[in-house]
């Protein structure tokens, strides 16, 4: 090897390892944020909590007034709910975009999901198929087995986890109970990770959304489902389930332009900031 060549090498292995560090949410994780509270809309409240104990975690809550008459909810669209693979998978920002919508989340756990190494599929646009039951403006296409819990909302903003509210409307699943009937579910995942959560209370009149980032050293670690079942029972949650977590989590907004602001640090394929095309999604629109 000439000397030319050994500070080309030694560059290249110098950039090699500080995206690796970068990727892994390791040397190049961001800074945490600061805590926060602000009302975002009529109806929405958004809190950001920061802390360093028991590890680093960025906490983000929102809670919906389900009730505030300036609010229509959006659950995804089929493109055709009669087939094996009836959706279209999408980044949360794609879905609010496309949408119009004031805030999203992702939602269910979907198929066909690989992973293989830098590379996964689905892609934006790869058809695939929600975990469990889903409906949008009463069309279902999720199956309907009764194995993972769901979140029904009535054409009248009204929001049930166990039976539709009237005609089906809008419904999305999880993937486990992490409360119910006011009590914390026994032998909850205890496991860190990033986590996508929702819960609503007795009457089915406020919602709570809560997303924890993970898997970014010195940023955000995650959380098990029993520390994110402490949050929400601050928030007189009555029922709450655990949607599609890891690199899926992910929370979004639109700006003053409608474009699509990404309010956590989504981390798919090990790549903060990143965010995955998955399966299904839940948002809410504000009325003209």
């Amino acid at each position: 090897m000439s000397k030319k060549q050994t500070p080309l090498l030694i560059i290249i292995v110098l950039l090699f390892t500080l995206l690796s560090c970068r990727f892994s949410g390791g040397l190049f994780s961001a800074s945490q944020p600061s805590n926060t509270e602000e009302r975002l809309f009529e109806g929405i409240e958004y809190i950001r909590r920061v802390t360093n104990d028991p590890r680093p975690m960025v906490i983000h809550i929102v809670k919906i007034n389900l009730l505030s008459g300036g609010l229509i909810h959006k659950v995804s669209e089929p493109t055709d709910p009669n087939a094996a693979l009836p959706i279209k998978a999408k980044t949360t920002s794609e879905f609010l975009e496309e949408n119009n919508l004031f805030i999203a989340i992702n939602a269910d756990g979907f198929s066909p999901w690989l992973s293989l190494g830098p590379l996964s599929y689905p892609f934006s646009g790869s058809s695939v198929r929600p975990n469990g039951f889903a409906a949008s403006k009463g069309v279902q296409y999720g199956p309907a087995t009764g194995k993972y819990p769901t979140l029904f909302i009535s054409e009248n903003n009204r929001a049930n986890m166990e039976d539709p509210i009237g005609d089906l409307y809008n419904a999305v699943s999880g993937l486990d109970w992490i409360i119910y009937h006011g009590q914390v579910k026994d032998d909850l995942d205890d496991s860190l990770n990033p986590r996508t959560t929702v819960g609503i209370d007795q009457y089915g009149h406020n919602m709570v959304i809560v997303v924890v980032d993970g898997r970014q050293s010195g940023y955000s670690e995650g959380a098990s489902l029993k520390e994110i079942a402490a949050i929400l029972l601050e928030f007189n949650v009555f029922n709450a389930m655990n949607m599609d977590g890891g690199g899926s989590s992910t929370l979004v907004i639109a700006d003053e332009n409608g474009q699509a602001k990404i309010l956590n640090s989504p981390i798919h394929q090990g790549s903060p900031g990143t965010e995955r095309p998955v399966g299904n999604h839940f948002g809410v629109i504000t009325k003209p």
